[in-house]
């Protein structure tokens, strides 16, 4: 049902032979890849400038303050970005039928694309407990809170970069 929604039915010059063109692809793919490069983009923004700003300021107030002005208005955009990704995704997994194969070797590039959107989805869901668990006890070194904040921003931005990496290989032909 979904697939006769986004597709037309073309008739060929004699009138003898169809097929569907799927319309929105282009469009869902295009919306889909747009939207990943900004959240990967801002997720690589936070990790490879702000952090390194953080790490050098002095004074422990002032970095949770500018991290917390940063991080709240990026999660907010990171939110829509995850569910507009996860949508674009679904709808094209479904119609070009690759959800029936999902964590099979033949779909490496997108299981690990689901595996990673689910854990920026387990973040953001729980960033206000996690921030609470973080920043907890006043008494705490700041710059050892950030240096860990920061090594876990590597971390999700290596698999975030991996899972682009892996989703093009596949894409485009590669094997694994």
């Amino acid at each position: 049902m979904l697939v006769e929604a986004l597709s037309i039915n073309i008739v060929d010059a004699k009138g003898q032979s169809s097929y569907n063109v799927i319309m929105l692809m282009p469009l869902l793919a295009a919306l889909h890849v747009i939207t990943i490069v900004l959240w990967i983009g801002g997720v690589a923004f936070v990790t490879m400038i702000i952090f390194p700003l953080l790490l050098k300021m002095e004074d422990g107030l002032e970095k949770v303050m500018m991290f917390q002005r940063v991080e709240n208005t990026f999660a907010r955009h990171a939110r829509y970005y995850a569910w507009t990704t996860a949508i674009t995704g679904s709808i094209l997994l479904y119609v070009t039928g690759q959800h029936t194969q999902l964590f099979t070797r033949s779909t490496v590039g997108v299981s690990i694309m689901i595996v990673v959107w689910t854990v920026y989805i387990l973040v953001l869901t729980f960033e206000k407990k996690i921030f609470g668990i973080v920043f907890k006890d006043k008494n705490l070194d700041a710059s050892r809170i950030f240096l860990r904040l920061s090594v876990f921003h590597w971390i999700v931005l290596g698999l975030s970069l991996t899972a682009v990496f892996a989703g093009v290989w596949t894409g485009h032909g590669g094997q694994f």
